[in-house]
């Protein structure tokens, strides 16, 4: 006879019911085959008594069982374990089991190494190095959430929470084109553009519908590592061209253009990712030019707009574009706080259309509460206040941060102060590399992280890029100070050696 009465467990304080609690425990029991097909059970009087609970639980419970299929019930014999259930195949409980879920999985599937580890743990006593990343202890929450609350409180929200456009939101869409339209230089109406969840999903798109495999697309050789794992992914081919202080040199461009067939360029013109460098305006003429002669596509990734210390913002190559060749990528998420997952396509509406239907299939829409909340905040007025609010904080974090590392290890360090954006382009002195200073600055409780993510092209450059908005003053002191150390340190291993 099984003893139910010590093998069966009560979490009285659960929120589950006793009786799914008793039923899932026999299902696990059958499942191991510690009760066999065709034993049978206790009646509800008996087991009720042996478990302290309601005979009632016990009802309920083998009614459930015999919903699922896991029992049958014969008139005046009793309930049966289900008598032609198959034998569960099962290997041995090894180390490769964690909480009850396997680490391997049971079947093949397709891996594809272009796809590296994207976020590791992150331990709270270490200062983490970022690539420009905005202080999320900025965010105007608390307009946010009012307006979000103030939306969704009204009678007629009803209707955005059922299925909505693959485009976006219809309202933000409305608001999105005439702010762009009037900060940027657009000309665009809304059939231009589709809302995405931030920049990457728009690169995603764009990459899906350019380029398939062995097709060409043209970056940096310096760029960002995301864009071109997307590319790559499509097993599209990467033709790296320079990158100087002008930003891309569209001369190698047009001579890639004159040897072979390019079907995209993919550009971060207002700030270069990683080097920080604009694009000239000589050579945006020249990039659309190109684009229009050769008919490839320009995908126009301008992650930071907004911020700007020493000028008005460069107007980017959409702004200039007649003929079609560009699609323009951005976000909120930088600006407000990468939370925010909110960010916008534009292109000509036959792309558009493309892009919206290929999102369906991958993410049926985006948040529309959160996309009026959004449209709101941007046509009050209140995104202006808070890129204002912040672009005076983040100079002054640029400032300061620049002035120490150069007073502090300016023989170590060489970067120019950027002009805009959120980060540094810092190159180290040839006598040291990041491979030391990583694993030395670990002592000092700073992570450096995959450094060599900035030299996929294999430049031995020996520069990496360091956001500084995300620190406050006195973040910023304790980050050089922990650099320091770990300079030092490397300084007198030198001198023992």
């Amino acid at each position: 006879m099984f003893p139910y009465k010590t093998s069966i467990q009560f979490d009285r304080k659960s929120n589950q019911a006793l009786y799914l609690q008793l039923s899932n425990q026999i299902i696990q029991f059958i499942k191991n085959q510690t009760l066999a097909p065709n034993t049978k059970l206790p009646g509800s009087r008996t087991l009720a008594e042996q478990l302290n609970v309601h005979r009632k639980t016990i009802v309920a419970c083998y009614e459930e069982l015999l919903l699922q299929g896991w029992v049958e019930s014969i008139p005046k014999k009793g309930t049966f374990v289900l008598s032609n259930l198959p034998m569960l195949q099962q290997q041995k409980l090894n180390d490769y089991v964690v909480d009850g879920l396997r680490k391997n999985a049971g079947f093949s599937f397709y891996k594809n190494s272009v796809l590296p580890e994207k976020y590791s743990k992150k331990m709270d006593s270490f200062m983490h190095l970022n690539d420009g990343i905005s202080d999320a202890r900025l965010t105007p929450i608390d307009e946010i959430a009012r307006t979000y609350r103030r939306i969704s409180a009204k009678k007629a929200v009803s209707k955005y929470l059922s299925y909505g456009s693959t485009y976006g939101n219809d309202t933000l869409r409305d608001v999105l084109v005439g702010y762009l339209n009037a900060s940027r230089g657009l000309h665009i109406t809304k059939e231009n553009i589709m809302i995405t969840r931030g920049s990457q999903m728009g690169i995603w798109l764009s990459s899906q519908l350019l380029l398939k495999e062995d097709d060409i697309i043209v970056v940096g050789n310096t760029n960002y590592e995301s864009a071109d794992i997307t590319f790559l992914y499509q097993q599209a081919r990467l033709e790296r061209v320079l990158v100087d202080e002008d930003g891309i040199v569209t001369d190698d461009i047009e001579k890639l253009c004159k040897r072979q067939q390019i079907k995209g360029v993919y550009v971060t013109s207002h700030h270069h990712h990683p080097t920080t460098v604009t694009l000239s305006a000589k050579r945006r003429i020249h990039l659309l030019n190109l684009a229009k002669q050769y008919n490839f596509a320009i995908i126009e990734d301008d992650y930071d707009y907004d911020f700007n210390y020493n000028h008005a913002p460069i107007l980017p190559l959409a702004s200039h574009d007649v003929n079609g060749n560009v699609v323009y990528i951005g976000s909120v998420c930088k600006t407000v706080a990468p939370v925010f997952r909110i960010g916008y396509l534009i292109a000509s509406k036959e792309f558009v259309d493309e892009a919206s239907k290929l999102r369906g299939f991958v993410d049926r829409q985006g948040d529309a509460l959160l996309e009026l909340t959004f449209s709101d905040f941007i046509k009050s007025g209140d995104l202006d206040r808070h890129i204002r609010k912040v672009m005076k904080i983040y100079k002054q974090r640029r400032d300061l941060f620049c002035k120490l590392l150069n007073d502090e290890l300016g023989d170590v360090f060489q970067f120019e102060t950027p002009k805009g954006g959120m980060s540094v382009w810092v190159k180290l002195h040839s006598d040291y590399s990041w491979s030391t200073i990583s694993e030395v600055a670990r002592k000092y409780k700073l992570e450096i992280g995959n450094w060599q993510r900035y030299d996929s092209a294999k430049l031995e450059h020996n520069c990496i890029r360091i956001g500084f908005a995300s620190y406050n003053e006195e973040e910023i002191y304790e980050l050089i100070n922990r650099f320091k150390k770990t300079i030092d340190e490397i300084k007198n291993l030198k001198k023992i050696t």
